[in-house]
């Protein structure tokens, strides 16, 4: 029976997890970003040795689930001795840690392939004017590939943030105490899944209209008059 009283301590305990969600969103989306553009240029690449190994990793990245590769990050990596061994040992031993790294490594897959995407989709004539101009290749590309591909991308790069932030849930998985880790222990405490779940979907549902906004917002900005 829904009981109005549990809305404000189930509140409560929702909030403690409210902020490690969005650290965890945002730095596995910043992670995600930043791997995908390199990914990207060697998706494009006319070198089959370059090429190949990302196009791997991208297709067993989509192809498997992301709590999959969470687990794998979380209990597989500690299972090599190389990797206890090693000065990153301290950071993949904090599920925080892992689950940024899982969801930023996917996220990078996604994003990498959108980028990647883009560029192919740009006229061969945009490269051929910059050469004939004698602008150098990282010129072309950073003044006017780039800017191109990511104003084209930016409404999929939104739906990819507030993929990443769905993601975060997983991360109660391995012990982290997010929102909906947070939402869990309080439900095994009170028995009242409704006023809980209902409390943490709707926080999660303002941050997701947040970041739309903040990513329609940019379009605004970066729109080409006129168009």
């Amino acid at each position: 029976m829904l009981s109005f009283d549990l809305f404000l301590p189930a509140s409560m305990a929702v909030k403690n997890g409210f902020l490690l969600t969005i650290l965890i969103t945002i730095a596995s989306f910043a992670l995600g970003q930043l791997l995908a553009l390199p990914i990207a240029l060697a998706l494009t690449s006319d070198r089959k040795a370059i090429r190949a190994p990302l196009s791997t990793y991208t297709f067993l990245v989509r192809g498997s689930p992301l709590l999959v590769q969470l687990f794998i990050i979380y209990y597989g990596l500690g299972q090599i001795d190389a990797v206890r061994h090693s000065i990153f040992w301290p950071l993949l031993r904090n599920p925080v840690y892992c689950a940024i790294l899982a969801i930023g490594l996917n996220s990078a897959a996604y994003a990498g392939e959108l980028i990647a995407g883009a560029i192919r989709q740009l006229p061969a004539g945009q490269w051929e004017a910059g050469k004939a101009l004698g602008l150098h290749h990282r010129i072309l590309l950073i003044k006017v590939i780039l800017p191109q591909a990511y104003r084209a991308i930016l409404p999929a790069l939104g739906n990819e943030l507030i993929l990443v932030m769905k993601g975060s849930t997983l991360a109660s998985a391995v012990t982290v105490m997010e929102m909906t880790g947070a939402a869990r222990v309080f439900v095994a405490k009170t028995y009242a899944p409704f006023e809980t779940f209902l409390i943490a979907g709707t926080c999660y549902l303002l941050m997701g209209a947040i970041f739309g906004r903040i990513f329609r917002a940019i379009e605004t900005k970066v729109a080409i008059p006129q168009r």
